[in-house]
């Protein structure tokens, strides 16, 4: 009777877990759903941005900016390179954070190696947004800046200008000779790989994806663009779209990397769903067992129990029989 005591109380448990995924599952994909909600709605307004950089550009190919030009350092020199890693803020999301920072180890190590091959002496700088990959990067030797505290949880237009332009400051002081940002990017539903991506110096090839540039350097595309006056230039109206792409490039990797963590959470989610579903099934056959063989040691014990009185009773007319 213990034993099936016991099997109802682990039965019990793991039904209230299983309650408790399957809502967390349904909590995360209406998270995931919304965040790409928005992101769909802001993408027409970058991506104007972009195409008109990348026009500019095209229209004037000698056009400086100090954003399009990485810095030029001489050999032995150091190279100072902060990478914005956007890690999680909670758990129960599989192997999202583990991939992230894995993949994040990984491209710095790549990129100190490459420096030293251009005789660099290369730096590290990690700021981190989320709370989950703080503690295991400075485990692993990591020089990160705690300072920086950004949460990655509901991303908003405001907190992108806000890192967007802490970015920009430590790049127009020359703290940082470039920046970085490192994001889970959410492919499909079922495909989240993590990326690195260069902010700053902006990469112009980037900008060009895209944008067809033989339509643009050739016929009347190319020649009506040409034609564009910018007021009060082209190099003003470049400052500060340059700096709207900086914006934009920062929500986008915040809003993919909050959609990335929650579809992460809401497929570990199901899959433990699914685990307490199978327990619970093992658990209604072991308890079936134990009440059938239960079942079957009392109807034993009844059966031997009435063939001892049986035999009593055949004793009993025996003897009284002999004594006769």
């Amino acid at each position: 009777m213990a034993q099936r005591v016991d099997i109802r109380k682990r039965a019990r448990s793991i039904g209230e877990i299983s309650q408790m995924t399957r809502a967390m599952h349904l909590i995360s994909a209406v998270k995931m759903k919304r965040a790409r909600t928005l992101l769909t709605k802001t993408l027409p307004f970058f991506e104007l941005v972009r195409t008109t950089i990348a026009r500019i550009r095209l229209s004037d190919p000698d056009l400086e900016h100090p954003w399009f030009s990485p810095r030029r350092l001489k050999k032995g020199e150091l190279w100072k390179t902060g990478y914005f890693i956007l890690t999680g803020d909670q758990g129960l999301a599989g192997a999202y954070n583990l991939n992230l920072l894995n993949a994040a180890q990984n491209h710095i190590r790549r990129d100190i190696i490459e420096k030293a091959r251009q005789g660099l002496s290369a730096k590290a700088l990690l700021y981190v947004a989320g709370s989950i990959g703080k503690e295991i990067l400075v485990h692993q030797g990591f020089e990160v800046v705690q300072q920086f505290e950004y949460p990655i949880d509901n991303p908003t237009y405001f907190r992108a200008r806000d890192i967007s332009d802490y970015m920009h400051d430590l790049y127009d002081r020359k703290e940082l000779d470039e920046v970085v940002v490192i994001f889970t990017y959410l492919n499909t539903a079922m495909d989240m790989k993590p990326r690195a991506l260069k902010l700053i110096p902006v990469d112009a090839d980037a900008l060009l994806e895209g944008v067809h540039v033989d339509e643009y350097t050739h016929g009347q595309a190319f020649r009506d663009i040409v034609n564009i006056e910018y007021f009060p230039s082209a190099r003003e109206v470049l400052n500060h779209l340059v700096v709207a792409y900086l914006r934009s490039m920062v929500y986008g990797a915040l809003t993919e990397s909050f959609a990335s963590e929650q579809t992460a959470r809401m497929i570990a989610m199901d899959h433990a769903t699914e685990n307490a579903e199978e327990m619970l099934e093992k658990l209604r056959l072991e308890a079936n067992r134990v009440r059938q063989a239960a079942i079957t040691q009392e109807i034993s014990e009844v059966v031997g129990g009435a063939e001892i009185l049986a035999g009593d009773r055949r004793g009993g007319i025996g003897g009284m029989k002999g004594s006769s």
